[in-house]
């Protein structure tokens, strides 16, 4: 036996392909020039994790607008003045508005699947946007003929075609992306909007079997957007509780920036049920320290000794770059670092003699 590894997901895109977007938005450039570059750096990112030693590969997202955004690519009916969300620095981003109805994606995930796996033998995981966080396009004056209920109808039925035609184009794994579960904390210190969100995100899962729910898996962090967070702040132990009520098999966990993961630890060893896989985070995406592998090694056997070692794996705390234009963490220092997350996993499955 030995312990898990994988991504979370984005990679920082080359600068080449950074220009190519900024010059096909200037009408430099067609879109078959940009598609020769997504098709370029698609190929790139696969090899370069796979020369990390990674057994388990991610499109690195490199050609999604941002882990967010995504699905909501062609679509005509939104209106660019959605919610905004604040960074502890000061910058924002901000979500669309839902105009008009109906409600539907302009792309799904299983297209980065099938993408991805034309590169690569090795398995590939899928990231997809939370059922919760698209929920947030809808306005708050609501939409005339089109109710909030009649929305989150649509929003769900979109939600689970998302994560089933990642599965059935055969991605190895699906991983619901909630980092506005610890925002909502922030908004809402009373817990009901994250109860809500988690309420929203199991109404997508009940589709799928409990077989294929051990498949798909769900990632909170306090956000990481040009080394900067949104809810760091926020206690993690008031989180937790609700999150384990999500009906998934596999929890992504941010853990490596956390300064008391001690504490947080115990808090998972007392939420944690025995069909669960909890990947803890070893390396922190915007530290721009890169870890070494015995320090990664360190803080896996900090896990070992509170979860039981069947039952964790290793992660990123959050993508390198989640949104394309983030160009805060070089790309070196992410695969530095994704490589010093499989070489310390593999040194602490061996101290604990797996």
């Amino acid at each position: 036996m030995s312990i898990p590894t994988e991504p979370i997901g984005s990679i920082p895109r080359p600068p080449s392909l950074i220009r190519a977007v900024a010059a096909c938005q200037a009408n430099e450039i067609d879109d078959a020039a940009l598609e020769q570059e997504f098709t370029k750096a698609l190929r790139e990112t696969i090899e370069r994790l796979e020369e990390t030693g990674s057994p388990v590969i991610t499109d690195g997202e490199q050609t999604k607008p941002s882990f967010a955004t995504y699905a909501l690519a062609g679509l005509t009916n939104l209106t660019s003045d959605g919610v905004v969300i604040p960074f502890a620095d000061g910058h924002t981003r901000q979500l669309p508005r839902l105009a008009a109805s109906p409600f539907r994606y302009g792309m799904h995930a299983a297209r980065y699947v099938e993408a991805a796996r034309s590169y690569t033998q090795r398995p590939v995981k899928q990231a997809v946007i939370s059922a919760s966080a698209m929920s947030l396009l809808y306005p708050s004056q609501g939409i005339r003929g089109y109710s909030r209920e009649a929305f989150l109808s649509d929003l769900v039925a979109e939600a689970a075609e998302d994560i089933r035609g990642a599965l059935n184009a055969g991605a190895a794994s699906v991983q619901i992306d909630f980092t506005e579960a610890r925002l909502s904390l922030k908004l809402d210190p009373s817990g009901s909007l994250l109860r809500s969100f988690v309420a929203l995100n199991n109404r997508v899962l009940e589709g799928f079997t409990s077989e294929e729910r051990l498949r798909i898996g769900v990632h909170v962090c306090p956000g990481g957007d040009h080394d900067s967070t949104h809810s760091a702040d926020i206690d993690y132990t008031t989180l937790l509780p609700d999150l384990f009520q999500m009906n998934v098999g596999r929890f992504y966990l941010q853990m490596a920036s956390e300064p008391d993961r001690k504490r947080v630890l115990g808090t998972i060893k007392e939420l944690i049920g025995p069909s669960h896989l909890v990947f803890i985070g070893v390396t922190d995406p915007i530290n721009p320290a890169v870890e070494t592998a015995e320090q990664v090694r360190d803080r896996v056997l900090e896990v070992a000794a509170v979860l039981p070692v069947a039952q964790f794996g290793t992660t990123d705390d959050c993508g390198f770059a989640p949104f394309a234009d983030d160009i805060s963490t070089a790309r070196e220092t992410a695969f530095s670092k994704i490589r010093a997350r499989v070489e310390g996993t593999a040194m602490a499955a061996r101290e604990l003699g797996l």
